[in-house]
């Protein structure tokens, strides 16, 4: 953990507290159909937002982590279960919500052979054979570097593919557990490579040390694995226990570097303080699209 003293989370990281029927529903539907999602487990800033609006990232695969990032609240340790039958009650979730995009995630499997791969396809194909006119977007661990595993998941035609990058080289093995930064782009470069008309997202986490420099290269890297949307937001330490913030990087900064971003060649950039990952995942959606028939 980071030591030294901690800056004041500033008045613009103040978040606004919606919790009206909409969140009530999700809430309670989640509940029942004994389902997960990142916005909890993860403590996402924008889960009042989001679920006021019928959004949600599903996270399957269990609530247990293999693994034991530096930078997230989501449980770790050895899991128990595989669940056969959640595909099935994720689609079931994202009719009830009647959604248009799904966004899913899970937790890192590195129990299982294919690290969970086999799931991830299943739930793409349920969302489709329930909800054909959805769209779904898969953020995906790295598999540890299993390129069938990989494959498994892009046949399965997912609309987006998502892997987080989440920080830059230098800090990439203090903040992540076993994740590897050249693994990443590598990951990224070969699910390009197996399905080039599938878009491609990674997100970076701003505020733990990196200089602007340092962004701005992993921001050509990722240009350079052809990845067509970026997300940029500030870490926020989830608990005492996590790396601590180093800096609050001003709106206007994240908007510099929506502009550098765009100004690279991707598609897509989404920049604010309180953006993740899955931030507005419906409207990236739509601007990689409209991007691809641009350049045709």
């Amino acid at each position: 953990m980071t030591t030294g003293s901690k800056p004041k989370k500033p008045e613009w990281l103040k978040v606004k507290l919606t919790t009206g029927d909409n969140y009530r529903e999700i809430k309670d539907m989640m509940r029942s159909k004994t389902l997960h999602t990142v916005c909890e487990e993860a403590r996402c800033p924008n889960i009042f937002e989001c679920w006021a609006n019928r959004t949600a990232t599903f996270m399957i695969l269990g609530d247990i982590c293999t693994r034991a990032c530096r930078f997230c609240a989501v449980k770790t340790g050895l899991p128990t279960e595989l669940d056969l039958q959640e595909p099935e009650r994720v689609a079931d979730a994202a009719v009830q919500m009647n959604l248009r995009h799904c966004v899913v995630t899970s937790v890192a499997r590195d129990d299982l052979k294919d690290g969970g791969a086999s799931i991830f396809a299943a739930t793409i194909k349920a969302i489709r054979a329930k909800l054909p006119l959805c769209s779904v977007e898969v953020l995906i661990p790295d598999f540890m570097g299993n390129w069938d595993a990989l494959k498994t998941v892009m046949d399965a035609k997912p609309d987006i593919l998502n892997h987080n990058v989440e920080t830059v080289e230098r800090l990439s093995d203090r903040v992540r557990a076993k994740a590897k930064y050249r693994r990443t782009m590598e990951l990224l470069r070969r699910a390009k490579e197996m399905a080039p008309d599938i878009p491609t997202k990674s997100s970076i986490m701003l505020g733990l040390g990196e200089t602007m420099e340092e962004i701005h290269r992993t921001m050509d890297d990722l240009r350079e694995e052809d990845v067509n949307i970026l997300t940029l937001g500030q870490y926020l330490q989830p608990t005492s226990s996590h790396l601590n913030v180093v800096r609050y990087v001003h709106p206007d900064e994240f908007a510099q570097l929506k502009k550098d971003g765009l100004a690279k060649g991707f598609s897509h950039v989404e920049s604010a303080p309180l953006v993740r990952s899955s931030y507005h995942a419906h409207e990236q959606v739509q601007s990689a699209a409209a991007h691809a028939t641009a350049t045709v």
